[in-house]
């Protein structure tokens, strides 16, 4: 099992009104850390893009990361090609104790300081194999964790659980997760790519006419994305603006709804689904304007992929997307759940240029804030919080002697630490 680790490893926002926030200085560089990233879902998509660009941004920085995830699947192949270490995990249920065991060892093996667990399954298995190192867990989504005592668990016994958003930092709270344990660090994405549009043989293959207005739309087809209220906003838009095209990019158990829905809609020559796509940031560089029809939401990292292109933005309000969309400054907010305002939005930025050019001025200037490098850095600062105050309850149990620091004397009538 040790020789199947790929070896060849190269070498903010504003203050949050929920939780109190720490301040470390802009000049301080963290002490590197051995970090384990558990993802161990099948396919791509935003979680798996953003566990692969942050374990790259962190091995700039000098961290050493390795990735556990399913053989095969999108996230090692393309963490291998990028010369990211990979180790082979394929547990067979959240609780899976063999793939458990191999994990541990490893751990204990390679040194394993930090245990970031990318998923809520990742998050169980870490919860059995970490033993001696530090769990870190993201939560991406922004509805509550399981009510069963074992999902409340496992969240709990984490060192730190990182919100990627103030509303997801709410759900974990009103789940009774403390907030001391939570720190809001936004997804971030690589801002140095280099992105040409797809051309229009690839546009025409998909359905799209020459010059034809286009809305993209980068989603999942299942019930959080709400692709069915996109469906329904598109029939608003084809109605003001009889030759625009959309175009959908993703897969998931809707997609039969979301066909039933088109045909019933009238939009068969309108609204195209492309399937899951290679290319869709290709894709997403061709659109006048990107959409997002989610009725939840952590964050929505396609709209900060957006921002980056200039894009004008047509999105509904849940979740984090305010967090990334300034209604009316770099894209038009909705309601979820209302096809016909989300089409009105939509409509009115395929008529009005002057608003699409001054949207995507303002998100141009606005991307830079989601940057890979901002949250990697911002995860180090967690990573070294959590091992410092390991060293620290370490010290005060072999010298009991020396005075404990301020951040962890306990207060009148707490019990003294353990």
């Amino acid at each position: 099992m040790h020789s199947a680790v790929v070896r060849n490893q190269t070498a903010r926002l504003g203050e949050s009104s929920l939780l109190p926030r720490r301040s470390p200085s802009a000049r301080h560089r963290p002490s590197p850390a051995t970090v384990l990233h558990i993802d161990t879902e099948r396919g791509w998509r935003g979680g798996e893009r953003q566990v692969l660009w942050l374990a790259q941004s962190l091995v700039r920085s000098g961290n050493e990361c390795v990735i556990a995830a399913r053989p095969g699947e999108p996230l090692a192949l393309r963490a291998e090609e990028l010369g990211l270490r990979v180790f082979p995990c394929t547990p067979r249920w959240e609780f899976d104790p063999v793939a458990a065991i191999g994990l541990a060892r490893f751990i204990e093996r390679e040194g394993i300081q930090i245990v970031h667990a990318h998923t809520a399954h990742a998050a169980s298995i870490a919860m059995l194999c970490a033993r001696n190192a530090q769990t870190v867990i993201t939560r991406r989504v922004d509805f509550r964790v399981g009510r069963d005592w074992i999902s409340k668990l496992k969240y709990r016994r984490a060192a730190a659980v990182i919100a990627i958003s103030e509303a997801v930092a709410r759900a974990l709270v009103a789940s009774g997760i403390d907030s001391s344990q939570i720190e809001v660090i936004p997804s971030g994405v690589d801002l140095t790519r280099c992105i040409a549009p797809a051309d229009t043989r690839t546009l025409r293959l998909l359905g799209i006419p020459e010059n034809a207005p286009l809305v993209v739309m980068v989603a999942a087809l299942a019930r959080h994305k709400d692709p069915l209220t996109f469906v329904r906003a598109m029939r608003s838009v084809v109605d003001s603006v009889p030759k625009a095209h959309a175009l959908v990019i993703g897969d998931g158990p809707l997609r039969s709804a979301v066909e039933r829905a088109i045909t019933e809609s009238r939009l068969d020559g309108h609204v195209h689904l492309a399937g899951y796509r290679s290319d869709a940031d290709a894709l997403l560089a061709a659109a006048d304007v990107v959409a997002l029809s989610s009725r939840e939401e952590g964050l929505g990292t396609v709209l900060i992929d957006a921002l980056w292109m200039g894009k004008a933005i047509a999105a509904t309000r849940a979740g984090g997307i305010p967090e990334i969309v300034q209604d009316g400054a770099c894209g038009l907010l909705s309601p979820p759940e209302d096809g016909p305002a989300l089409g009105l939005a939509i409509s009115r930025l395929l008529m009005d240029n002057a608003l699409r050019s001054r949207f995507a001025i303002a998100g141009r200037a606005r991307a830079p804030t989601f940057s890979v490098e901002r949250t990697a850095s911002r995860t180090a600062l967690v990573y070294e919080r959590v091992t410092a105050a390991v060293r620290q309850r370490t010290e005060a149990r072999v010298f009991p002697w020396a005075p404990i620091p301020s951040g962890l004397r306990p207060t009148r009538g707490a019990p003294s630490p353990s």
